[in-house]
């Protein structure tokens, strides 16, 4: 299925990660000695470019996020290509897999899941900046820790280094994930559903936060998102996913201004208030 394109790209800015017809079965239910194979991903094909953000939005289930894991590696594809800068790579594990991941960073949706629970805030970006080799010794990497902290504006930083996961709110553990993820200094940063588990009154707080590192950091950044407001208010770019494939693609405000699929028409009509500039 050929994706609608409300408005065509402007090629602009560097693209530093791009997919080529992605596609990811799983195995399914077994139906005698042959066992079902379920696409969730069906022929993907984006690009993220370098200071902007690309949205990804789709009900539960649309793949949305078997993308984000694709992209980040953490997947292998049953099919097509993923690129950075414009070179092929296939880096599942070993130190491609660290290589890589110095490039391309992921936010998971559940900020407390992807914390270990026993490991305080400075062992978490201590052990960041070891594997990605961004600091040596431990003042260089007690420096390093404050200064990703103030960067995500958690202050003053000594307040929160020596914390564990369960005595900070929601808000305060997906910033430390935003720190965690800027202690590689990577190109892109793939945010999945970085503010669905969040209080209504602190999302806008956090994206607001999360575009001022695209900006700081000139950060690629893929928004996987249900939210078309947000996506309207923060992307430069939308694609729009249904069962596994991109049925829209263009402007932000084209593709939510002015739907031409049928599914992203009932995507907006189900929406409470869909062109509002801020996340709820």
């Amino acid at each position: 299925m050929t994706a609608i394109e409300t408005e065509p790209a402007s090629p602009t800015a560097e693209v530093v990660l791009e997919a080529r017809d992605l596609v990811k079965d799983f195995a399914g239910r077994r139906r005698g000695l042959r066992r079902e194979r379920m696409r969730a991903v069906d022929q993907v094909s984006l690009q993220l470019r370098r200071g902007e953000v690309t949205a990804l939005v789709g009900q539960s289930g649309s793949g949305k996020s078997t993308v984000g894991r694709l992209l980040a590696q953490l997947l292998p594809p049953t099919s097509g290509q993923i690129l950075l800068h414009g070179t092929p790579v296939a880096a599942t594990s070993g130190r491609a897999f660290i290589r890589y991941t110095g490039a391309v960073q992921m936010t998971l949706q559940d900020p407390f899941a992807s914390l270990n629970p026993v490991h305080r805030v400075d062992h978490v970006l201590g052990r960041a900046l070891a594997i990605h080799g961004r600091a040596r010794g431990r003042d260089q990497v007690h420096e390093q820790s404050l200064a990703l902290l103030e960067k995500v504006e958690l202050t003053p930083p000594e307040r929160y280094l020596h914390r564990f996961p369960h005595e900070l709110s929601g808000g305060e553990r997906q910033r430390i994930s935003f720190a965690r993820a800027l202690a590689a200094q990577p190109q892109v940063l793939l945010a999945d559903e970085p503010v669905s588990m969040l209080d209504v009154t602190i999302r806008k707080e956090m994206l607001d936060l999360l575009d001022s590192l695209r900006r700081s950091e000139n950060l690629a950044v893929l928004y996987i998102t249900h939210d078309l407001g947000s996506a309207r208010a923060y992307s430069s770019r939308t694609l729009v996913m249904y069962h596994g494939v991109v049925v829209e693609r263009g402007s932000s405000a084209a593709v939510i201004d002015d739907p031409q699929h049928e599914y992203t028409r009932r995507l907006l009509a189900a929406a409470p208030n869909p062109r509002r500039r801020l996340a709820g």
